[in-house]
């Protein structure tokens, strides 16, 4: 786990020549965004193990508690929970999926940079929860959208209704 950019797995070490010098680099690929990228191994320290299944239940937990609702400007609650995203903890993620959630009012309510962030941590909570719980993308984020009490379903059902009617049959 790679905060500034999620999920990641290191597919090698390459040594590479920056600057004059010999630089050793996890060579990462972030399956997300189809991207690959390098890190020096000297600057290991801002990756993460996935959680474990401990960790998401307790993140779980968090998505399921009470928003916190803070009162100050927006622009410093919005510094806050990008600093709480890019931290790559797992229980900031879920403190910012929680508190960012507009439940079945999706979308409403909520500004662009509102809806941006949350879909930033939605989706990076939802890309580790998936590889840990080893289960398909829509499972898990039924999973998840079970602990915020979202309701995506009903846009599905009612897209799935209409492609379901029975065609008529001609009459010989």
């Amino acid at each position: 786990m790679y905060p500034k950019h999620g999920v990641g797995q290191i597919l090698s070490i390459s040594s590479k020549i920056i600057g004059g010098i010999e630089v050793n680099c996890y060579d990462i690929k972030f399956e997300k965004d189809k991207a690959m990228g390098m890190l020096p191994i000297n600057k290991q320290s801002n990756l993460r193990p996935l959680a474990t299944i401990n960790q998401v239940n307790k993140s779980i937990s968090i998505l399921k508690s009470k928003p916190k609702i803070k009162r100050s400007m927006w622009s410093r609650r919005a510094q806050e929970y990008e600093q709480k995203i890019t931290s790559g903890k797992i229980y900031d993620l879920a403190e910012v999926v929680r508190d960012l959630n507009k439940g079945d009012g999706l979308l409403v309510d909520q500004s662009y940079s509102e809806r941006q962030l949350f879909e930033k941590a939605y989706e990076r909570i939802l890309s580790e929860f998936q590889i840990i719980l080893k289960l398909s993308l829509e499972d898990t984020q039924k999973k998840l959208d079970k602990a915020l009490k979202r309701n995506l379903e009903n846009q599905q059902t009612i897209k799935s209704e209409n492609k379901t009617n029975p065609e008529v049959e001609a009459v010989k």
